[in-house]
This record gives structure tokens, C-alpha cells and sequence, in this order.
């Protein structure tokens, strides 16, 4: 009997023990579902240090043993993000076409929807008046050479064993796959050139063109079992970086990657200047302007310092002195993370096992209900993005700053009259805050627009000139206009509450802006009035009977033809023409093309291009 009755009490103290780690666990994911935890930090905002390099192989092993295991603790939200395109200073409305009339060597073409004049992005389409290079899908060959103009000699002048997003240098192409980097002549159209190829120890995260020289970012693998030296690169000439070549932040980040961007000679493939630093995989943001990189990362805390915090404001009157004592013991001690993390559940599990159940559960749910206000309340200083900025074209850093929340994609960063204006989501999406940070040349916030869309994410961000736009969305879509003019008193100018969202913002003019996205399980496109920051409004807006437009991904899909008044957007049934002319959205034309990918101009011919064919349409008649 004695023996049933401690079977039994050991069998319920085994149970309550599996409930107990499955609240932590509960707790955790909640940790993990507001995706990325930092412990509150009382201080001014602003500059806090430039980045250093490792002093040592065992440092820097040391360090991304500590980053990769919070990685798994603390997610960044989003998806994986892509290179941002370069800011300069520009004006508000950007080139679309290299020649908007021609020129006396060729006709006008257009070129790749970018986000700065006179910085070319990667895309699976480049024109160059004469011929279009088109790299389709993996199951429809490789990269197309396309003789174009004169469209009556329309023809495949050859085809390449490529894949991937392409620049367009002068006459060579160079290709950009996952794991590698190919170049080619191709002056001549029928038979390419292959002139050089770099092979990526790691994976391709994107480049740019500019002034004649590609910027490129990848990343490896960070390995602390073996972490020197670094090869990103093999080709022509191996690139070696040596741990003590490797820039991180002063306090531990999650670092399981180290990013390399390079300066390559698009002529000879060979790599002239390169700098390297710590990042997480997928999670960190570069953006690069005529004269500097920025490059962001999660910032984060232990679990067991958020934790502490937590209990020493919220549940004094919940929790036994002794227990926060103990826990405070715990963050003293010279232990790893994981090993105080498992010391803090001990503890507390041995204070649940003390209670009744009634009491058990009224301190479950008290935690849960108090954490909750909890990070509602510091929401801005739970989740942070540092941003470190790198000289060009020294590649030297020269800089480093922090912002509260999340960036949504390139467009979230903009650089004008040497300040970054940064837009950031904070919080978790039925709980979010949307707000735009200005930031001096030593990345010090100097002012802000905080609390647009609340419980709203942003969908849409576009700076022009002292202006940006910001584009909200949970049921409805608040359009905002900001006032950025003087960059330490930022205002809210106007909003404009509309159904559906944007996904994309496209100049039309100084005071017309274009936005595509969706309205429901419908392509939308609305034309807004921001000629009044005060007033916007939406003059004009079409509804397009289609699920899905690459322009809803990729800006680059985006085209606009200026001469005509007209703008094109690719979709899954068909390609669409459509004119503003006269501030109206109009459908001029639509082409049933099943998955069109891209379009594009050269004279007074459009090209609309799908993975299977080529569509050539003359303008002056749309036929």
C-alpha cells in the first residue's frame, strides 16, 4: 500500500513537473510569436560605438557560439530580406528609360524599375536597346540572348547554361545564380563570351551596379568549430578573410552568418575592395547610398535577464522575494545561457510545485495576462535594429546607431542630405506600432513619427525627396503623408483611410503617387493626390480581375512609359496597359498572355515576356 501511494504522489509530481515545462514551453513560443526579445534598456537613443573587428580566432569563435544559440531563441520577423537599393540624392520622380526620345545612337529603351536614378538592380530581364536577355524558369532552358529591335527580326541569337538575376554593364552580362557569379561578352549577340566566374563558398543575398562597379553581398556559414579562415569567394583569385578581419557589434548579436560585401571589376571579375561582418541568416538588411552601407541586425538580450526584469516590476506582489533573489544569483553566475536558462526553470518549477492548484493556476494566468501588458508596454524596446554604416568606397566603417522595430523591405531606408530615414513596425501585428526615425551621419535618431497604424503593419513604404509615404493595413488602408523638411521635427502631415492595401509606391509626378496592391483577393491600383500633404486623396482607382502581379513581390516588375502616359502590369491571365492621363486610371489594353513575368520598351514597341514566349505590341496602335 505505502509502496501504490508513492508510486501515485510520485506519478502526480511527474505530471504536474511535464505541465510545468509545458507552460515554459508556452511561455517561450509566446517569446518567440512577438519575434525577438530584447530586455528593456533605459537610454537615449543614438550612437553607441562603432563596430569592432576580433582580436582572435578564439574570440570570434567565442562569440558566434554565444549568437547562434540565441538565433533559436529569438526570431527576426519577416522574410528573408534582399539587398536595398542605393540612395542619392535625387530628385523626387525617377528615369524611366535610358532615352525618354532616343538619341542619335538608337532608339529609347527602358530600363529595370529601380528605387534610385542611376543604380542598377538585379533582374531576370535587361534591355539594351537592341537586345533583351531574359533569364526564365529553371524547367524552360537557360538565359535567352534575344535579337529585339527591329521587331521584325525578332529571333533567339543565343542561349546561355545560366540561371539567375542579371546586370548589364556596357556590354557584359553578369549573372548572378545561388552559389555563383558568371560574366560574359556580349558584343556579340550570337556567341557570348564567357569572360570570368566566381564561385560562392556560401549564397548570393543580392548587388548593385554603380559607377561601373558591382557591389555584391553574400553570406557563409559562421563555424565556430572551424572558424578561420573565411573563403567567400574562389575564382580568379580566392578572397581570404581571417576572423581578425571580421567586424561585429560590441555586445553579442545572433551571428550563425557572416556577410561579405566586395567591389568586383565587372570586366575582369576581380574583387577590389571587401569588407566583412557578423549578421543572422536572412535577417539582416543592407543598403548602400552614393557614399555609404548601411547594414542592420537584431539586437537582443538573454532570456533570463528579460525575465528578471519582468518579475522585478510586474509580480513583486506575486512572486516570493526569495524566488526573484534566486534568479538574480542565477544571472550572476559565469555559466552559458543555456545552462542559466535551465537554473531559472528549476527555480521556478520548485516554487509552482509549492502551490495548490487553485493557486497554481491563478499565478499562470496572472503571469500570462501581466506579461502580455508587459511587452505591450515596452514593445520598442523589446525589439530593436542596429544599423552600422560603411564608407564607400573605402569600405570602412565609420559608424553605428540602433532604431526600435522591424524593417519591412528596401524602401523601409532611404538616405537624403546625409540623414537615413528608417520606417519600422514594433510589436506583434494585432498590437503593432508603425513609426518613421530620422537619423543624423553618426546614425544618432534626431526625431520621429511614431504610432501610424496602430494594430496595423506597414505594406508600403516610399521616401521622395523631403516626403515619405507609408502605407498601413490591417482591415482598411491609411495612406500617410509625412513632412520630413526638417529632419529633427519630423510631422504627420495628412492620412487617407481607404479600402484594400498597397504593396508598392511608385512616383508619377511631384504631386501624384501611384499605389499597387490589393483590395480583397483582387489587384488594385489607386492614383493618389499628394499635392496637399495635408489633404491626400484618392483621385482614381482600378480593380484588376486578377489573384496576383509580380508587382506585388518585385518592384522590378513594374514598368512606366512616361511619353505615353501609360504603365504595365504583368499577371497571371494577362498583361495590362494602363494610362494616367489626366489623373484617371484607364485600361487602354489588355493582352490575354498566360504568366506574364516582364515588360519592356524599345522606340515605340512593347515586349511582354513569359517564361514560354515573347509578345511584341506596337504603341501607336496598341495592336
Amino acid at each position: 500500500m505505502r509502496r501504490f501511494v508513492r508510486e501515485t504522489e510520485d506519478m502526480k509530481r511527474y505530471f504536474f513537473f511535464i505541465m510545468i515545462a509545458l507552460f515554459a514551453s508556452l511561455l517561450l513560443l509566446y517569446l518567440v510569436e512577438i519575434h525577438y526579445i530584447s530586455l528593456p534598456e533605459n537610454k537615449t537613443e543614438g550612437k553607441e560605438g562603432v563596430m569592432k573587428k576580433f582580436s582572435s580566432a578564439s574570440e570570434f569563435a567565442e562569440y558566434v557560439a554565444k549568437g547562434e544559440y540565441d538565433v533559436g531563441y529569438y526570431t527576426f520577423a519577416g522574410e528573408v530580406r534582399t539587398m536595398p537599393a542605393m540612395g542619392l540624392e535625387r530628385s523626387a520622380v525617377q528615369s524611366e528609360a535610358k532615352a525618354a526620345e532616343g538619341d542619335a545612337e538608337g532608339p529609347r529603351y527602358s530600363e529595370t524599375n529601380v528605387q534610385v536614378k542611376g543604380i542598377d538592380e538585379p533582374d531576370i530581364l535587361k534591355n539594351d536597346g537592341k537586345h533583351l536577355f531574359f533569364s526564365g524558369t529553371w524547367w524552360n532552358g537557360g538565359l535567352k540572348v534575344i535579337n529585339a529591335y527591329p521587331p521584325e527580326n525578332l529571333s533567339l541569337a543565343s542561349e546561355l547554361d545560366e540561371r539567375g538575376n542579371m546586370l548589364l554593364a556596357n556590354k557584359t552580362l553578369v549573372v548572378f545564380s545561388y552559389s555563383s557569379v558568371s560574366a560574359y561578352d556580349v558584343e556579340n549577340a550570337e556567341k557570348p563570351e564567357k569572360l570570368w566566374t566566381l564561385t560562392l563558398n556560401g549564397s548570393f543575398v543580392d548587388a548593385r551596379l554603380y559607377n561601373d562597379v558591382i557591389y555584391m553581398v553574400s553570406r557563409s556559414n559562421a563555424d565556430y568549430y572551424a572558424p578561420c579562415p573565411i573563403v567567400p569567394l574562389t575564382g580568379i583569385k580566392a578572397l581570404v578573410v581571417r576572423c581578425v578581419d571580421i567586424y561585429h557589434p560590441p555586445y553579442p548579436v545572433p551571428s550563425d552568418t557572416i556577410y561579405t560585401v566586395v567591389a568586383i571589376n565587372p570586366e575582369t571579375g576581380s574583387v577590389e575592395r571587401s569588407v566583412s561582418f557578423v549578421g543572422s541568416y536572412g535577417n539582416s538588411v543592407v543598403y548602400m547610398s552614393g557614399s555609404g552601407i548601411y547594414i542592420t541586425y537584431p539586437q537582443n538580450r538573454d532570456y533570463v535577464k528579460i525575465m528578471l526584469d519582468f518579475m522585478r516590476n510586474e509580480l513583486r506582489d506575486l512572486l516570493p522575494e526569495s524566488v526573484i533573489r534566486d534568479i538574480e544569483r542565477v544571472d550572476g553566475y559565469d555559466i552559458s545561457d543555456q545552462a542559466k536558462r535551465v537554473e531559472m526553470e528549476i527555480i521556478l518549477n520548485r516554487y509552482y510545485a509549492g502551490l495548490g492548484r487553485d493557486e497554481r493556476l491563478k499565478v499562470q494566468n496572472e503571469f500570462s495576462n501581466r506579461f502580455e501588458k508587459y511587452h505591450e508596454k515596452h514593445k520598442r524596446e523589446f525589439e530593436k535594429t542596429g544599423i552600422v554604416r560603411i564608407s564607400v568606397p573605402e569600405l570602412t566603417i565609420d559608424a553605428k546607431g540602433s532604431v526600435p522595430g522591424r524593417l519591412l523591405n528596401q524602401f523601409s531606408m532611404d538616405e537624403y542630405k546625409g540623414y537615413l530615414r528608417v520606417a519600422t513596425t514594433a510589436g506583434r501585428w494585432d498590437k503593432a506600432s508603425n513609426d518613421v526615425y530620422v537619423l543624423d551621419s553618426g546614425l544618432n535618431i534626431i526625431g520621429s513619427v511614431k504610432d501610424m497604424g496602430l494594430k496595423e503593419r506597414i505594406y508600403a513604404v516610399r521616401f521622395i525627396g523631403d516626403k515619405g509615404y507609408v502605407v498601413t493595413y490591417r482591415q482598411t488602408d491609411p495612406f500617410y503623408v509625412l513632412d520630413l523638411s526638417d529632419p529633427q521635427n519630423p510631422e504627420l502631415k495628412g492620412e487617407l483611410k481607404i479600402e484594400g492595401y498597397s504593396s508598392y509606391l511608385h512616383p508619377v509626378s511631384d504631386t501624384l503617387i501611384l499605389g499597387v496592391g490589393k483590395d480583397g483577393s483582387k489587384v488594385k491600383i489607386s492614383l493618389f493626390d499628394v499635392s496637399n500633404p495635408e489633404k491626400p486623396a484618392e483621385l482614381s482607382r482600378y480593380t484588376l480581375d486578377e489573384y496576383w502581379s509580380d508587382v506585388l513581390n518585385t518592384h522590378r516588375a513594374f514598368l512606366m512609359d512616361k511619353k505615353r502616359s501609360v504603365f504595365f502590369i504583368p499577371a497571371g491571365r494577362g498583361a495590362y496597359v494602363f494610362s494616367y492621363e489626366g489623373n484617371e486610371i484607364r485600361l487602354v489594353k489588355a493582352f490575354e498572355i498566360s504568366n506574364a513575368k516582364r515588360t519592356a520598351y524599345i522606340g515605340d514597341y512593347l515586349y511582354i515576356l513569359t517564361p514560354a514566349n515573347i509578345v511584341v505590341v506596337d504603341e501607336s496602335r496598341w495592336e
